[in-house]
């Protein structure tokens, strides 16, 4: 009998922690879903102009990026790894079938940068331009190549990166249909250009972007 009561005891005392953890989970995402963190990730395929003052342009650029929001603070870090490389050249001059030359890696974060919930300073579109988006711009904590502190960066990085994210009528109903920006200022310029690179968004949520601006 004993054992029965204390067997009868201890499943009372476990489903009620469990409808007590269940109850203050609720209480704690149910109240305000839209300030939950949010990840996004997508991938960057670009290519920079021939530059005179940049070494081994033009570049052919491709990578993954992920980001992750916060709106109740109103922060994202980014991180992307990417991959570049140059072309080899015919009779002195660029060969588009000798792609491959020079590759190399790097790795790029910024963190907690300040989000704009505006469109205002970012690349623009000739065709099909987006209507709506955010963006952050903040200096790099991290710039590498080929795993080490990148040839052109400062120790600690100087470099900026701006990062836009941007859809249609509704950045919420555009996800993951979206598209990003990368644009570099300082060092970086000297290796990535001025120019935005482009890629796209391929999972995430941000039904929050439109709940909490």
């Amino acid at each position: 009998m004993k054992n029965k009561n204390l067997a009868s005891a201890v499943r009372s005392l476990s489903l009620l922690l469990l409808v007590s953890a269940t109850c203050a989970l609720a209480q704690e995402h149910g109240s305000a879903p839209e300030r939950w963190p949010v990840h996004l990730t997508g991938l960057i395929n670009d290519y920079s102009p021939l530059d005179p003052n940049i070494k081994g342009s033009p570049y052919e650029m491709h990578g993954q990026w992920s980001m992750d929001v916060n709106p109740e603070r109103g922060t994202a870090d980014f991180s992307a790894d990417m991959t570049m490389s140059g072309y080899g050249t015919t009779a002195g001059v660029l060969d588009a079938t000798k792609g491959g030359a020079g590759a190399h890696t790097h790795h790029i974060a910024l963190t907690n940068a300040k989000i704009t919930w505006d469109m205002t300073g970012c690349p623009t579109y000739a065709t099909s331009p987006p209507k709506m988006g955010f963006q952050f711009n903040n200096t790099v904590s991290l710039m590498t190549g080929n795993g080490n502190n990148a040839p052109f960066e400062t120790t600690p990085p100087s470099s900026t990166l701006q990062v836009c994210v941007t859809g249609g009528d509704d950045v919420k109903y555009s996800l993951p249909n979206a598209n990003i920006t990368l644009v570099f200022g300082g060092p970086a310029t000297t290796h990535f250009g001025t120019q935005a690179l482009h890629g796209v968004v391929r999972d995430g949520s941000a039904d929050f972007i439109v709940k909490y601006r």
